[in-house]
């Protein structure tokens, strides 16, 4: 068989243009009504979801609020909580005075005792009494607690003092005693805050030797051969 096309290149040229152009107006039309529709879903969204969640989010708060405020313990839960939450703060500042009788272990020379003691943590201060058996175990005392320092294992330091402004307020024997009670006396002194802090491993460095000012000061000539 045979076929002739009879259609002119110009018909053929105008018909091809045509299907293109109903192409485009076809998928235009379809993008714009997908644009519409999406349009359409987030204005629905914002200005009617939004809108709606927000009255519930609004509704929830009002009847949160309006519980809360109807327990008329509230004030005291709300001051209980907030000690609460305080006491690990609190914890880290407190003093660790659990050291303090270790101090006074290694301070107090064997034949001297101690009758009162106060101690303030916010002055660093101690007021301390007893009785020894003679005011050269007392003089020991003071001085020892004059010449000690400590080392810090937190920051490394050595030789700082321990305690400071050591002050003997009262001294004497006691007629009629004997014993580690013959004489008596009343010592205050300052101590260094860091020695009861909880984060550091505080070590006092007590001096060994016999620190009586009046031994330390005495000549060359009255101490013992081989001294």
């Amino acid at each position: 068989m045979i076929e002739f096309n009879l259609l002119p290149d110009v018909k053929m040229q105008y018909l091809r243009t045509k299907r293109i152009q109903h192409l485009i107006i076809t998928v235009s039309v379809i993008a714009g009504a997908a644009a519409l529709a999406i349009f359409v879903l987030l204005f629905l969204f914002v200005d009617v979801g939004q809108k709606v969640r927000i009255n519930q989010l609004n509704s929830s708060i009002a009847d949160s609020t309006n519980q809360l405020a109807s327990n008329k313990d509230l004030n005291q839960i709300l001051t209980v909580q907030n000690q609460l939450e305080s006491i690990p703060i609190l914890e880290a500042k407190a003093p660790t005075t659990s050291r303090l009788f270790s101090y006074l272990s290694q301070v107090i020379p064997p034949n001297a005792t101690i009758s009162s003691l106060s101690i303030n943590f916010t002055t660093n201060t101690v007021t301390m009494s007893g009785g020894a058996d003679s005011l050269a175990t007392v003089n020991a005392l003071v001085d020892t607690l004059k010449y000690t320092t400590y080392k810090d294992s937190a920051t490394n330091s050595t030789n700082t003092p321990a305690f400071s402004s050591v002050v003997l307020t009262s001294f004497g024997y006691k007629s009629g005693s004997t014993g580690n009670n013959a004489a008596q006396y009343s010592v205050s002194f300052s101590f260094d805050p860091t020695l009861f802090k909880s984060t550091d491993n505080i070590t006092l460095i007590v001096p060994s030797e016999t620190t009586t000012r009046s031994i330390l000061n005495q000549p060359q000539l009255f101490k013992a051969n081989g001294s």
